[in-house]
């Protein structure tokens, strides 16, 4: 087998456009989505039932775990399910695997899904330039799928062709007697092949490939499966690596899932084989572990029909090609048997520690920052709402939480400033702005949905007033996530025009940042009991907001004569107030939310 430096660049082109393409993916999703792509995948990951049986369904359908497993990986890093769906749904895709194994053994064909992926790309391309933006996320979705198939299509195309060339294996002839450490070995070369080859399907072939030859026995190839449930997980991990921490958990979660599940296979292996040999027979399908011996026995009393058996030389009708090809059926069988049994147990056993898979993927793959976890609303859900009056107080603690969120996007706005933009620091703090500012955009919709549902129930006056307080919060404080976000779009315009802030322009920008930081802090305070909060506080905001209002005024008079002087460029001067004037807008809205506290206390009895 012969295998070029060009053969490995195109597996690592194949590998790239494999990331590139859940990329697109997860980021058209994010967009296209809205709420209605979340509430189907919410009613369909309802509890842990239905989302295995969505699990099982989708890789049933596509007959690729590996597929299914990396489209749940982007979903939670979109946003659309939580870590304890996610789970769910992958123990169900174990389980739909062993259908492409069923097909295989019964049909001998398997559905390629690259045959669609050109279809798919061009039923995409008009959507990509139409003016609805809807329409245009739904073709970036599409696209990414397609590259996402036409990837893992590509990767089983460069890697090494280990299916073709069986012989590479035969050297593992000499560690068939081990007892359990063969188990172990052959355990261990599943992982290796499957996890190299990138299917699941193709390491099932070689395992057939190698028990009709007689090189292993039926267990050992039990042992090869085994290993294949641990290696396919190469490929949601690949996935993961672009995603944010919730991605990451979600595949190190179908990680744990097979390996805790074949610790507990190979503490009782011998049984459960036995267990799956017994199965096979009794349906009829024969005894899996009479081929080996039978090839065995055939290679010692007649060689030359042993060394044209393989080369296709023997005709058809001859007594051991028959033979031969009914033990293969036996051998397809009892290894599909061994599969599905081994999926059902494990998901049966599993399904039950969902919430503590999570707790412990959680520790497995902590957040490097607190502020990186996924989102999701803390105090609210959306159930169905039984008393609107007080489900106005999660409301109100949620918009505290929503707020604090909001607050941390000033400091990655302040920490900008005094980063360069061809750094790595400044890119990766950018991205986290824009995500961040993309949580506040759900998160706004999310909370207003609630009140609106809130709104719909029987309330008094007092709470309609406090509903129509709360949305303008809401408004309001989003409005703030996009000024934080828009501080940083001017910083990235300065760097493409090559402008630079001198040490006085810097200092400026700090002390307005100190100003607008001390408002924000006043109005979470303020947040945090909006019933009770005290009049003084509400007059120090107002009192607070002329202070940003002054500096600003402050500082534009003194811009111009700053340039006149040539202090500082012009085009630093001109990126230096749109700063400012961005600064001094935030202000703007965080009195915005402070009037409708104090709107709200107005008509609230405190």
């Amino acid at each position: 087998m012969e295998y070029s430096f060009l053969d490995l660049l195109c597996l690592l082109g194949a590998v790239g456009l494999f990331l590139y393409g859940m990329k697109v993916m997860s980021e058209g999703l994010q967009k296209a989505a809205g709420d209605r792509l979340r509430n189907i995948l919410s009613a369909m990951t309802r509890n842990r039932f239905t989302g295995t049986l969505t699990g099982f369904s989708i890789t049933a359908l596509i007959q690729s775990s590996s597929a299914s497993t990396v489209m749940v990986v982007s979903f939670v890093n979109a946003g659309l399910m939580t870590l304890a769906q996610s789970m769910a749904v992958i123990m169900g895709a174990n389980v739909g695997t062993t259908f492409t194994a069923w097909v295989i053994a019964l049909f001998g064909f398997k559905v390629d899904m690259s045959l669609f992926v050109l279809p798919l790309i061009g039923l995409a391309i008009p959507a990509l330039f139409s003016k609805k933006s809807r329409t245009k996320s739904i073709g970036e979705f599409l696209v990414g799928f397609a590259f996402l198939f036409m990837s893992l299509d590509l990767i089983s195309q460069y890697v090494p062709d280990l299916q073709r060339n069986p012989e590479m294996f035969a050297f593992l002839q000499q560690y068939t007697d081990m007892g359990f450490g063969s188990v172990a070995i052959f355990l261990i070369v599943g992982i290796v092949v499957t996890m190299v080859i990138q299917s699941s399907a193709a390491t099932f072939a070689i395992t057939l490939i190698m028990c009709s030859k007689g090189w292993i026995d039926f267990n050992l190839a039990c042992a090869l499966v085994l290993g294949s449930n641990i290696g396919t997980t190469i490929t949601p991990l690949l996935a993961s690596m672009s995603g944010n921490v919730a991605a990451k958990r979600t595949a190190m979660g179908h990680l744990l899932f097979n390996v805790l599940g074949c610790l507990w296979v190979l503490c009782i292996f011998n049984p459960f084989v036995e267990l799956s040999t017994w199965t096979t027979e009794a349906i009829g399908a024969g005894n899996p572990e009479a081929l080996s011996g039978f090839v065995n026995h055939l290679q010692a009393t007649d060689p030359s029909v042993y060394d044209h058996l393989f080369d296709n030389s023997l005709p058809a009708g001859h007594p051991a090609v028959k033979q031969i090809g009914q033990m293969q059926v036996s051998v397809s069988f009892g290894l599909s048997i061994f599969h599905t049994l081994f999926n059902l147990i494990n998901l049966s056993i599993m399904i039950w520690c969902t919430n503590i898979y999570v707790k412990i993927v959680e520790r497995l793959v902590p957040a490097k920052h607190h502020d990186d976890e996924e989102f999701q609303l803390k105090y609210i859900s959306s159930g169905i709402l039984n008393a609107s009056e007080l489900n106005l107080v999660q409301a109100e603690k949620e918009i505290s939480v929503y707020a604090e969120r909001v607050e941390r996007m000033l400091d990655m706005a302040q920490r900008l400033v005094k980063l360069n933009a061809d750094t790595k620091d400044f890119t990766e703090l950018y991205s986290r702005l824009e995500k961040y500012e993309d949580i506040s955009d759900r998160m706004e919709i999310e909370i207003a949905n609630f009140l609106n549902k809130c709104s719909e129930g029987r309330l008094s006056n007092e709470g309609k007033l406090k509903i129509a307080g709360m949305l303008r919060m809401v408004s309001e404080i989003e409005s703030i996530a996009d000024c934080c976000l828009g501080a940083g779009k001017i910083l990235l315009r300065k760097a493409q025009s090559q402008a630079r802030f001198n040490d006085e322009i810097q200092a400026n920008i700090d002390t307005m940042f100190g100003f607008v930081r001390s408002a924000m802090l006043n109005m979470l305070k303020l947040l945090r009991d909006v019933e009770h909060a005290p009049e003084n506080d509400i007059i120090t905001s107002y009192n607070k907001e002329r202070e940003i209002n002054n500096y600003r005024n402050q500082l534009r008079s003194a811009n111009i004569e700053n340039i006149n002087q040539r202090r500082y460029e012009y085009q630093a001067g001109i990126y230096y107030m749109d700063l400012i004037s961005d600064l001094e807008k935030t202000g703007d809205y965080i009195i915005n939310v402070v009037d409708a506290v104090r709107d709200q206390i107005r008509h609230t009895p405190v």
